[in-house]
């Protein structure tokens, strides 16, 4: 599985419509054979700050996620938006195929 935790500084003026802007390309992404999930998060304590959580099956499944239409065309359309250049952290982890449950806390 590769994991990848991406951070975006949004221009204050596209903060309010960031998650309209990247409908298209969240629901493409989410219809991708290899793509396990593709979350986004504002973060509380910068609200011009959004978060993505994705993952992909595999190298493969990520190679053609970056080298697909709507990646190209949504980091053409988002590099208006954005106020500086994202970061990332991308990670493979072999043997995992997605969520697993965590071990500290049970609902009651």
């Amino acid at each position: 599985m590769i994991f990848i935790t991406v951070k975006f500084a949004v221009r204050p003026e596209r903060a309010d419509d960031w998650l309209a802007l990247v409908d298209d390309f969240t629901r493409a992404t989410r219809s991708e054979p290899g793509n396990l999930f593709f979350e986004w998060s504002r973060s509380v304590e910068d609200p011009h700050e959004f978060v993505l959580v994705e993952a992909f099956r595999d190298g493969a499944a990520g190679k053609e996620h970056v080298e697909s239409a709507h990646f190209v065309k949504a980091m053409d359309d988002l590099s208006y938006a954005v106020a500086a250049k994202p970061r990332i952290v991308s990670i493979d982890i072999p043997g995992m195929d997605g969520w697993g449950e965590m071990g500290e806390i049970t609902p009651r």
